[in-house]
């Protein structure tokens, strides 16, 4: 069979854009792990008529209505290999040793967070440390946090964290990544900056409780934010030569092309701006119908017309 678009990642993204392309009567297959980014998230905010939704409702219902459509397939696997054939066709190898050929490719395989290299940060992540305040602020709200960040953004996530939190530690964890200038305009501000390197963090189940410095000093603190390293997902520009953008995720246009003929991405695997589920729905719908639209004047070419 050959489909008329394989989506590599079942995310808000890739999920929206199968959705558009079922209701077009189009042959789509889902690849998705399973394993999204969210998950160690206990609710997921900011999606109307879903806020404060556990991520795994919300794909449980976002499969349900997609998979609806019987034009659309889901395979639980990995993508191992893609390669754009002479043809202009792809070639897509799973990991249980199916190959898939498809007339349009969408990468919607988002990102993969690298989180700071501290004792206790990977436990209380998702639960009390977060990285987004537009999604997890609200529920910190008026909480003693911190702000742990060994890069120059950790200025501009603090004053981001101000709007939900007057009573903040900012913790550079041993780095110099705040001028003079800046240390004194956060002071200003009542902000605590500490620069000795964290030793871990104490938790309970992953709700943070304090800071245990270097030197041995605690700081009380009941949760927070963190600045992970972001990272593409997808692994597939050597084969397929897509060009990057300038943090080197896949570069895309407006309607979500790449520079590939015939290979698109959305969502996070694009990423351009902030990371949330509303976002990412959204550039997909818009992606699966460009690619609707590129499969259907391929479709009106090559149909003859009536005599």
């Amino acid at each position: 069979m050959i489909y008329d678009c394989v989506i590599i990642g079942g995310g808000p993204a890739g999920l929206n854009a199968a959705l558009v392309l079922g209701r077009a009567k189009r042959k789509v297959v889902i690849v998705d792990d399973g394993q999204p980014r969210n998950r160690v998230t206990h609710e997921s905010h900011g999606y109307l008529t879903r806020d404060r939704i556990k991520p795994a409702e919300f794909r449980r219902i976002a499969y349900e209505e997609v998979l609806h459509y019987p034009s659309v397939e889901h395979r639980v696997a990995i993508a191992e290999k893609a390669e754009r054939l002479d043809n202009g066709h792809f070639r897509i190898e799973l990991n249980d040793g199916q190959q898939l050929t498809t007339r349009k490719l969408l990468f919607t395989t988002g990102i993969k967070e690298v989180l700071p290299d501290i004792q206790g940060v990977t436990d209380c992540y998702g639960q009390s440390l977060f990285n987004c305040p537009f999604c997890d602020g609200w529920e910190q709200r008026d909480q003693p946090l911190a702000v742990i960040g060994m890069e120059d953004r950790i200025m501009h996530l603090t004053k981001m964290v101000h709007t939900w939190s007057q009573d903040i530690v900012v913790f550079t964890n041993g780095a110099s990544v705040l001028e003079p200038e800046q240390q004194l305009e956060l002071q200003g501000k009542g902000i605590t900056v500490i620069t000795t390197p964290i030793a871990h963090l104490e938790h309970r189940d992953g709700k943070l409780q304090r800071v245990i410095l270097s030197d041995g000093e605690t700081v009380e603190r009941s949760g927070g934010f963190v600045m992970p390293q972001f990272l593409p997902k997808a692994t597939f520009h050597d084969t397929l030569g897509y060009e990057l953008n300038e943090q080197s995720y896949i570069g895309v246009d407006e309607m979500g092309r790449t520079s590939v003929e015939g290979l698109y991405s959305a969502g996070d695997a694009a990423f351009k701006g902030p990371s949330q589920l509303i976002i990412a729905a959204a550039q997909g719908s818009l992606t699966g119908a460009m690619i609707h639209g590129a499969l259907m004047e391929e479709e009106w070419s090559l149909q003859p017309a009536n005599s």
